[in-house]
């Protein structure tokens, strides 16, 4: 069968096995450098008090929640992109 990705979709290298990681989604289990993972921050202020509070100069803390998707969720929101075989070869970051 042929192979579709060099990397078999995979950022481990040769360092053997990697810990399993739950997708925050379906709750599958995947290897962590096969998950997409997901960093967004969330603010522990209301919006509207958050605003006030920084035209007095005040700094509002934030909060890091880091997600584990797995591939098929990552594609389903969004996080990910189909592309191309071409697309594929491209090393650069598309974002």
């Amino acid at each position: 069968m042929p192979k579709k990705r060099k990397s078999g979709g995979r950022s481990k290298g040769g360092k053997g096995r990697t810990v399993l990681v739950q997708c925050a989604r379906c709750g599958q289990r995947v290897p962590r450098d096969k998950a997409k993972k997901v960093t967004r921050y969330t603010s522990l202020v209301d919006p509207m008090l958050a605003r006030e509070l920084r035209k007095q100069g005040a700094i509002i803390p934030r909060r890091s929640i880091t997600q584990y998707l797995c591939i098929r969720c990552a594609v389903h929101y969004g996080v990910v992109k189909i592309r191309s075989k071409d697309e594929r070869k491209k090393r650069e970051p598309l974002r």
